[in-house]
């Protein structure tokens, strides 16, 4: 068992990681967001992120990938926003 214990003074410090608070991924979603915006552009991933960064709310937020925007219903004209994010 001695053997799985290291001194110390052995420790590279260069090799040790810094601590920090756990990390798991949580997802968001919003609903009851218009699918078809202004002159009939679809919603995109990049005008919900270009959104989220001119929103203080969103400030701590850090996405883990882009937003997906889903249309609710193929008769629908709303979409359903799903985004995953870091939780700590």
């Amino acid at each position: 068992m001695e053997h799985y214990f290291k001194s110390i003074d052995s420790a590279n410090n260069d090799e040790i990681l810094a601590p920090h608070p756990p990390q798991s991924k949580s997802y968001l979603k919003i609903t009851s967001i218009p699918y078809i915006q202004f002159h009939s552009n679809k919603l995109t991933g990049n005008d919900i992120t270009n959104l989220m960064n001119h929103l203080e709310l969103f400030e701590p937020v850090t996405l883990i990938a882009k937003p997906r925007v889903i249309k609710a219903s193929s008769r629908s004209n709303m979409a359903i926003i799903w985004f995953d994010i870091w939780d700590s």
